[in-house]
């Protein structure tokens, strides 16, 4: 997939000198994604806006108010290591130094489906996409916040419920939500000495258009088909947001941010 990009605001001096801060947000066209990239705009960071489509990009790019912080556009697939060389070679070239990396982009995957009835290209779609992609763009962002000056930078993994977990039928994706959990320990390991803080984010059940359904009935454990509560995306915007403006001497390792009332604390 060619890599293309669209500039949305103009540089600034604070820019140049990297005085503003600057991330890259994955599956930034919708969602918790979008979400988190209007939020981070709006706060005047710089943020490059990653995802398979560029349409959906340009709108999350609109979304951001008058005055917020500079938009990068920047189609790619994190499951192919070429674009993500493009993505952070990109962001190179554009703000010169990276603060953030947001890993948010994945898949669900096909919905329902017993394991046995699985398909096996679905399964890798979700691994690749994940995990993969999940590695893929913490290994460019590793690479890019150790060799700058100054060094070091944050990377905050979008996990799920699912990484704690499952929900029936998953298998594939609470696969690898757990293992994006060993991801983000050994990462933040690795980092200490360069001055890489990593944590991750565990979100249940925020209102989104993958999650439009669980409000009509999601299937339980025990069988049953019910309803379920979700929250606001902009929390987990927020939340985010707070992990993100830390110092680097301090890190939010895991957290977890979820509709009150869902059915996590006792599933099963």
């Amino acid at each position: 997939m060619n890599t293309v990009r669209t500039t949305v605001g103009e540089s600034t001096d604070e820019e140049s000198n990297g005085a503003r801060k600057v991330a890259v947000v994955t599956g930034a066209g919708s969602g918790i994604g979008r979400a988190v990239a209007v939020e981070l705009l709006t706060a005047g960071w710089s943020v490059a806006l990653a995802g398979r489509r560029p349409e959906p990009l340009a709108e999350t790019a609109a979304a951001a108010p008058a005055g917020a912080g500079t938009a990068l556009t920047v189609r790619a697939d994190v499951s192919r290591p070429e674009d993500v060389a493009a993505l952070f070679g990109a962001v190179r070239d554009r703000f010169g130094h990276l603060d953030l990396l947001f890993n948010n982009a994945g898949t669900f995957g096909p919905g329902g489906v017993p394991v046995e009835e699985l398909p096996y290209e679905a399964w890798r779609h979700v691994v690749d996409t994940n995990l993969n992609g999940a590695f893929l763009c913490a290994q460019a962002a590793y690479r890019q916040m150790k060799e700058q000056d100054p060094r070091g930078g944050r990377i905050i993994n979008n996990g799920s419920i699912s990484a704690h977990t499952p929900r029936p039928h998953s298998v594939a994706y609470t696969a690898t939500k757990h293992a994006l959990t060993g991801l983000t320990k050994s990462l933040s390991l690795d980092g200490r000495p360069y001055g890489i803080a990593v944590g991750q984010i565990d979100i249940g059940n925020a209102a989104t258009d993958m999650t439009a359904g669980m409000q009509t009935g999601a299937l339980q454990a025990n069988g049953e088909t019910a309803p379920e509560p979700v929250m606001d995306v902009a929390d987990v915007a927020r939340t985010v947001r707070h992990m993100a403006d830390l110092p680097l001497e301090a890190n939010v390792q895991f957290a977890t941010v979820m509709a009150t009332a869902m059915p996590y604390v006792g599933r099963g």
